[in-house]
């Protein structure tokens, strides 16, 4: 397997557990050290209320990030995202990264050592971000800020008549919101700093669904259909006034963006396609794969580990073609699958219950593999038929409340393109044991701040579903060789991302170049590859983190089977992957030493 540099970061002090204790179940031994470890420091009540102070004017610049915390306390406002507005925010973080630089780590507890790295890594993103000047480029091939307002409605919880007059007022807000934005890509388009052209064509799609002919058909119209709360009278005026300021705000803001983008934005978008091209384009590149991967790993690194996994994964590839006894060559083969029939579902409603029966039997077998299971369930839906044509091929989406359940979107668009020998991979990455696991139980931490427990950091995330992918294998699942030719065209897709993404933003590949590199290696659908490529190609950086998380989880697993042999436990290996959250990789190996060592300290229990 090929090797992930390390970095080391001074984040965990080795320690020696009491010798007392010796409960093989990992959960009641951490509940035993939190017992003993009940003292606050000075250092630890320091760093608490600095956190907190930062962690509240977090929500109060980011109020639509705090409805979903049920933490709004401006819910009539949108979002000032004026220049000035972003450059006093930005001065506030880089005041807070000082004081934070400041606090002992040492001295801190092993928790809030993690909540410390967690909290300067989020700043560090919203500081580095700024100084790039992203703010300009506030969309990807998929989607951008027009959208997420899309899940706006679904968060927002109506109980009294000030919070319906209050949902009103923020979205009679929205055209200011809107000219904000096209403001900031205004001069990214002078700057240089732009979405490429090539992978905006059909946006427009991602915006029209907005654009509705009557208010009671618009998204944001649906949390007015519930309000038994009120009387009648109240019910009939909040629903004019909705209806009127859909009418005359919300629907004009959408138009005026569609305008803007057809006419001004996607016509002046910059020809290149590498994020190099833009202004400090190399260095923001490495400063996304650093982000996203949390590692130090170079471009040129990156992209050579990618290609070790291209010729390693398309051997195993071979084999299975081999045992098929297909008369024909690889190429040939991925045709027969992108072409036969007897791949592809006929109906949308086939294509969820596929993925609804491959989800109940991996519900079965977590038990097997898991000591810790979430409380919070989660449903199967298909993706939006508004964002579906330029959307990925499935997504997780976490609840917005505790009443709320996760979602495993699948996209039911072009279903010639969803082949069914995939489903099994991308079922196991974004449902069980993948997304709505990991996710759910990071949420569901006790004792956790906010500011951690609601964090995704994508190396660890991402490497996790990947992994949940392969974790299938043990699960029983792959048994037909087709189904298991697409869990390997999965990892080959992850494979090819760290070539494809490092080749396209700082190599000088074309987006031809990476659509046949990608079609040549897998069987992913064409239609899947193109708006795969356009996804990497608007979001720099991003698709690097899953194959580098896999390999480190992977790797560090290695490392517990053959250090603790017959002691090895998979379920208190997971257990100690995922107890602490989304978390940067260098801490989850230095979390996974510490367990693998005090493992062998114990002294096993006599019958």
């Amino acid at each position: 397997m090929t090797l992930i540099k390390k970095i080391t970061l001074p984040l965990i002090l080795m320690v020696t557990l009491p010798s007392t204790i010796t409960h093989a179940n990992p959960k009641i031994l951490d509940d035993q050290l939190n017992q003993i470890a009940n003292t606050k420091s000075a250092e630890d009540q320091k760093f608490e209320l600095l956190a907190e102070d930062i962690w509240q004017d977090a929500l109060k610049r980011n109020p639509l990030s705090a409805v979903r915390f049920g933490l709004d306390s401006s819910p009539d406002e949108m979002p000032d995202i004026s220049l000035e507005a972003l450059q006093a925010a930005n001065n506030n973080i880089r005041q807070q990264l000082a004081l934070l630089n400041d606090i002992q780590a040492a001295k801190l507890s092993e928790q809030n050592r993690i909540n410390l790295t967690i909290l300067q890594h989020r700043l560090n993103n919203e500081a580095d971000q700024f100084d790039y000047q992203a703010y300009q480029v506030p969309l990807t091939a998929e989607g951008g800020f027009h959208t997420s307002l899309g899940f706006l409605p679904s968060a927002i919880e109506l109980k009294s008549l000030q919070d319906a007059k209050n949902y009103l007022s923020r979205m009679a807000d929205f055209p200011s919101y809107f000219a904000q934005h096209m403001s900031h890509m205004k001069q990214g388009i002078k700057q240089g700093n732009t979405q490429p052209q090539v992978v905006l064509q059909g946006f427009e799609s991602s915006i029209d669904g907005f654009i509705v002919d009557k208010p009671e058909d618009s998204v944001f119209f649906a949390p007015f259909k519930e309000l038994s709360f009120l009387t009648e009278q109240q019910q009939t005026e909040i629903k004019q006034l909705a209806a009127q300021v859909i009418t005359n705000q919300v629907v004009p803001a959408y138009q005026s963006f569609r305008d803007f983008m057809s006419e001004e934005y996607i016509p002046n978008s910059r020809k290149s396609i590498g994020v190099q091209y833009i202004p400090n384009g190399k260095s923001y590149y490495q400063n996304r794969s650093d982000h996203y991967t949390t590692t130090d790993l170079s471009a040129q690194e990156i992209h050579e580990i990618g290609l070790s996994e291209v010729k390693r994964i398309r051997a195993e590839m071979q084999t299975i073609i081999d045992q098929l006894e297909f008369d024909g060559s690889f190429a040939e083969f991925l045709t027969f699958l992108r072409s036969d029939p007897q791949f592809y579902a006929t109906t949308p409603e086939q294509l969820l219950k596929e993925a609804s029966f491959i989800a109940k039997k991996m519900d079965a077998q977590l038990p097997k593999l898991f000591y810790h299971l979430p409380r919070t369930p989660y449903g199967i839906a298909p993706v939006p038929d508004h964002i579906a044509p330029k959307y990925t091929t499935g997504r997780y989406i976490s609840p917005n409340k505790d009443t709320d359940p996760g979602y495993y979107w699948v996209n039911t668009y072009a279903l010639d393109r969803r082949p069914l020998y995939e489903l099994e991979a991308l079922t196991l990455h974004e449902a069980v044991p993948g997304h709505h696991l990991q996710i759910s139980l990071t949420r569901e931490m006790s004792n956790t701040p906010l500011y951690r427990s609601s964090y995704y950091m994508s190396a660890f995330g991402e490497g996790w579903g990947l992994y949940a992918e392969w974790l299938g294998l043990e699960a029983g699942f792959y048994q037909d060789p087709y189904s298991n030719f697409g869990r390997l065209t999965y990892e080959m897709w992850r494979a090819l991302r760290l070539a494809v993404d490092t080749g396209m933003h700082v190599m000088d590949w074309t987006r031809d170049q990476a659509i046949e590199f990608m079609k040549q290696n897998s069987a992913l659908s064409e239609h899947n590859i193109t708006t795969e490529v356009d996804r990497y190609i608007s979001w720099p950086g991003q698709a690097l983190s899953y194959k580098i998380g896999e390999l480190t989880i992977k790797r560090l697993r290695a490392e517990a089977e053959a250090q603790l042999g017959q002691q090895f436990d998979v379920r208190e290996f997971h257990y100690h992957v995922l107890k602490n959250g989304s978390v940067p990789l260098s801490l989850l190996e230095q979390q996974v030493k510490m367990y693998i060592q005090e493992k062998l300290r114990q002294v096993p229990l006599t019958k």
